[in-house]
C-alpha cells in the first residue's frame, strides 16, 4: 500500500504543475554545477526574471497554492524537497529511494548537512501522520551523520513508526548506501490539541 500517493486521477492542471516543479529541480540542479560567462548569466537571470513576472499575479494563498499540496507528485511538487520515491509502505514503515542532486552538493561530492534532516523531517512527518493517525508535528529531530552521503547516487530509505505514548509518537529513520549507512535519525512528534494547526 502506498499511503503518500494518491490513487485518483491527477487534473491537467497538476500534472502540468507537477511537470514545472520537476523542470525547477533540473534547473537548480544545473544552475548549481555551472560556472556562467556574464552574457550567460544575464541572460539567464532575465529569463527567471520574466517567469516571475508572468507567475506573480497567480499568487494565492497558502490553503490553496499547488506546491507541497499534490499527493501523487513527486516530492509533493514542493521544488526543495529532495524527492522519495516510495517503495514499500504501510502505517508503520516506509522503504524508498532518494538522490540527492547537485542542487544538494555541500562540497566533495557529499550531500549538504541541511538536506539530510530535510528529507528525515518530510519522511519522517508523513509516516507519524499516516493510518488515519490525526495531524502532529515535529518536537525534535536528532540526525546522526555515521558516512558520507554521496550526490547522484540512489540510496534507500528506511523509516520505522516506532510506538506512540499518549501524545508521542517515536520514529526512526535511515539513509543506506549499499550496506552502509551514512545517516540515521529519530525523532519525537507531538499530536496537535483541537485547535492546533
Amino acid at each position: 500500500m502506498d499511503i503518500w500517493n494518491s490513487d485518483r486521477q491527477l487534473s491537467a492542471e497538476e500534472s502540468e504543475f507537477g511537470r514545472l516543479s520537476d523542470a525547477l529541480r533540473v534547473l537548480q540542479d544545473t544552475i548549481s554545477g555551472v560556472r556562467l560567462p556574464v552574457e550567460v548569466a544575464a541572460r539567464a537571470r532575465q529569463g527567471m526574471e520574466e517567469l516571475t513576472g508572468l507567475m506573480k499575479s497567480y499568487s494565492v494563498p497558502e490553503a490553496v497554492q499547488a506546491s507541497g499540496r499534490i499527493p501523487g507528485i513527486p516530492g509533493r511538487a514542493q521544488a526543495l524537497l529532495p524527492v522519495v520515491h516510495v517503495d514499500e509502505a504501510d502505517e508503520l514503515r516506509l522503504v524508498g529511494h532518494v538522490t540527492f542532486g547537485r542542487y544538494y552538493l555541500g562540497g566533495f561530492g557529499a550531500a549538504h548537512g541541511g538536506a539530510i534532516p530535510l528529507m528525515f523531517d518530510e519522511m519522517m512527518g508523513r509516516l507519524s501522520n499516516a493510518g488515519g493517525r490525526p495531524m502532529a508535528r515535529t518536537a525534535y529531530l536528532n540526525v546522526n551523520f555515521r558516512n558520507i552521503t554521496p550526490i547522484d547516487v540512489r540510496l534507500r530509505v528506511e523509516i520505522l513508526f516506532g510506538g506512540e505514548e499518549g501524545r508521542k509518537r517515536h520514529i526512526t529513520g535511515a539513509i543506506y548506501d549499499g550496506e552502509t549507512v551514512t545517516a540515521d535519525a529519530e525523532a519525537l512528534f507531538i499530536t496537535l490539541l483541537p485547535g492546533q494547526r
